[in-house]
């Protein structure tokens, strides 16, 4: 990369949901000057690189071994979109995810700032837990309590990044629930509108877990859902316009999967049909049932922009999904 006279965009998790979606929206603003760091693994995440333009490609651990021996060879990479990372919510191997989420992110954001190069870093909703201390990304985070190993891995280095003072040079974005054209690839981590989608097309109906608790009816539990194209304009707004510290990053509006569910059917022109099964028991005690991002530092930070509604959303994905 060293003594290109160009300088490059580093996407890290750039053939990943929100990743593949900056690139596409770089290319469109005239940028293909981008280094692609990812695990490409057996998944068919590579199909999220064959729809974008970039510079070059790196798999994640040469990527890292390359930084941490010979950083000077990455002193072409003038902004950073640091979004890799296991995602999983139900991934069991902490040592994993501290290595993959925490230690990884530190090595990468200390790079940053040394260099003085602006850096933009996937947190996540999934660190307020179960939002007993609410949603608020201008509240001291000290007492949240992540629901599973993924989110505390994010909450680490969030804690890590305040504590070292980190944080008021770079970029945290806490998002919510992101759906949308990319996340073929990830399994039981797809959103519910693509696994609806496939479930639809194949039985007619969709499948919600059912509540066990008292306070909320099938199908009731909320999400804050914020489509791919929204996460990635703000996300390139953030780091542009430098804007730093920790930033929530939903719409603000917490609406159930009936709901969701509902806007489903009718981009697909299908009649609600929907059946309620049983929640696994490793999934209770970790399932949050409510989520609503409170949006006003992204609303002081200026972003000029609205949000794309749920049943919009929701068509215009489908729509892709039918040309696959």
């Amino acid at each position: 990369m060293k003594g290109m006279a160009k300088k490059l965009t580093l996407v890290t998790g750039g053939a990943g949901l929100i990743g593949s979606q900056i690139i596409e929206d770089l290319n469109a603003s005239g940028n293909s000057d981008i280094l692609v760091v990812d695990h490409l693994g057996t998944s068919d995440k590579w199909k999220n690189l064959g729809r974008n333009l970039f510079y070059d490609y790196l798999e994640k651990d040469e990527f890292e071994s390359k930084l941490i021996s010979n950083p000077q060879l990455f002193d072409d990479i003038s902004e950073i979109f640091h979004l890799g990372a296991c995602s999983a919510t139900t991934e069991k191997d902490a040592s994993y995810l501290i290595r993959n989420n925490f230690l990884y992110t530190k090595t990468l954001a200390h790079f940053a700032v040394a260099k003085q190069i602006p850096f933009l870093y996937a947190s996540s909703a999934a660190t307020y837990g179960d939002g007993e201390f609410g949603y608020d990304d201008e509240a001291p985070i000290q007492n949240l309590k992540p629901l599973n190993m993924y989110g505390y891995s994010k909450q680490l280095f969030d804690l890590y990044a305040i504590k070292t003072g980190l944080i008021q040079n770079i970029t945290g974005i806490k998002y919510f629930n992101v759906f949308g054209y990319g996340e073929a690839h990830k399994g039981d981590m797809r959103s519910l509108v693509l696994k609806g989608y496939e479930q639809i097309k194949s039985t007619g109906k969709l499948k919600l877990f059912k509540s066990y608790k008292s306070e909320y009816r099938d199908g009731e539990q909320k999400r804050d859902f914020l489509y791919v194209k929204d996460a990635s304009k703000i996300s390139i707004y953030l780091l542009a316009e430098k804007k730093l510290g920790l930033y929530n990053l939903g719409r603000g509006l917490a609406e159930t999967w009936n709901h969701l569910a509902s806007a489903l059917f009718s981009a697909m022109g299908r009649e609600t049909n929907i059946e309620y099964t049983d929640m696994p028991e490793e999934l209770k005690g970790k399932y949050q049932y409510y989520t609503c991002a409170k949006m006003d530092k992204l609303k002081k930070a200026g972003y000029p922009f609205g949000f794309t509604n749920l049943e919009d959303a929701v068509s215009e994905y489908v729509n892709l999904l039918k040309k696959d």
